[in-house]
C-alpha cells in the first residue's frame, strides 16, 4: 500500500501582498514626478538682480519722458525791478499731458520688464514678483528725478530774465499726479501674473491619487 502523497503548498498570492504594501514616501513621489524650484538663496539673488536692472532702466524712462512730454509755455513780464511769470495759454492741457505721458510710458516699461523677467525665469516665485514691484517703484522715482533734472530750468524767474520780457519759454517738468509713480509696478505685476497663469509650467499630478480602498494601485484585493 502506498502512502498518500502530501499535496504541494498553494501558490503564494503576490497580488494581495503587493496591493497592501505601504505607499512610497511623498518626497520620493515628488522627486520622481515633480521638480522643486531653486533654493531660496538663489531666488533672492535673482530678485536682487531684477531690482537693480529694473531700477536702472528708469533712466531711459526719464529721458523719454523729457523728450516726449508736451511743453507748458510760460511768459515773463517785468514791472519795475520785479518779474512775474504766468501761463501763456491758460486753457491749455499741456500739464495734464505731462502726467499722461509719464503714465503711459511707465505702463509700457512695466509690461516689457514683466515679459523679460518671465522669459528669464518662467517658473516665477514670490521673490521675483516682489522684486518687480520694488524695482518698478524705484525706476519710476529715478525717471521722475532724471526728467526734472535734465528738463527745463527749475528757476522760472531766472529763466524769464534770461530770455527776456514777453518771450515764451518752457516750464520745468512737473509730475502733478504722484499716483503715476505706481504705474510701472502695477503693470509689471499684472502682466507677469497673466503670463504665469497662461504659459507658466504646470506641476504634474501625483501618480497615487486614490486612497487605500479606491481604484488606484492601493485598492483592496478582490475576494
Amino acid at each position: 500500500m502506498t502512502a498518500p502523497l502530501t499535496p504541494p503548498p498553494p501558490p503564494h498570492d503576490q497580488s494581495s501582498h503587493q496591493a497592501w504594501e505601504a505607499p512610497p514616501p511623498a518626497e520620493t513621489v515628488w522627486s520622481e514626478y515633480g521638480q522643486d524650484g531653486p533654493g531660496m538663496k538663489t531666488e533672492l539673488r535673482e530678485a536682487a538682480v531684477i531690482v537693480v536692472a529694473v531700477a536702472v532702466s528708469g533712466v531711459l524712462l526719464g529721458l523719454l519722458w523729457m523728450w516726449l512730454a508736451p511743453h507748458v509755455p510760460l511768459v515773463g513780464d517785468q514791472s519795475g525791478k520785479s518779474w512775474v511769470v504766468y501761463l501763456k495759454d491758460t486753457e491749455g492741457e499741456q500739464a495734464a499731458g505731462v502726467d499722461g505721458t509719464f503714465t503711459l510710458l511707465a505702463l509700457a516699461f512695466g509690461a516689457v520688464s514683466a515679459v523679460a523677467v518671465f522669459l528669464w525665469r518662467r517658473r516665477g516665485g514670490v521673490p521675483l514678483v516682489v522684486a518687480l514691484g520694488i524695482g518698478g517703484l524705484l525706476a519710476s522715482l529715478l525717471a521722475w528725478r532724471v526728467g526734472v533734472w535734465l528738463g527745463p530750468q527749475q528757476d522760472v524767474i531766472a529763466h524769464a530774465r534770461a530770455v527776456g520780457k514777453g518771450v515764451t519759454f518752457s516750464a520745468p517738468l512737473k509730475l502733478g499726479a504722484r499716483g503715476a509713480l505706481l504705474a510701472w509696478s502695477l503693470a509689471a505685476l499684472l502682466v507677469h501674473l497673466g503670463l504665469t497663469a497662461l504659459f507658466g509650467p504646470r506641476d504634474p499630478e501625483p501618480p497615487y491619487e486614490d486612497g487605500p480602498y479606491g481604484e488606484g494601485p492601493y485598492a483592496a484585493p478582490q475576494a
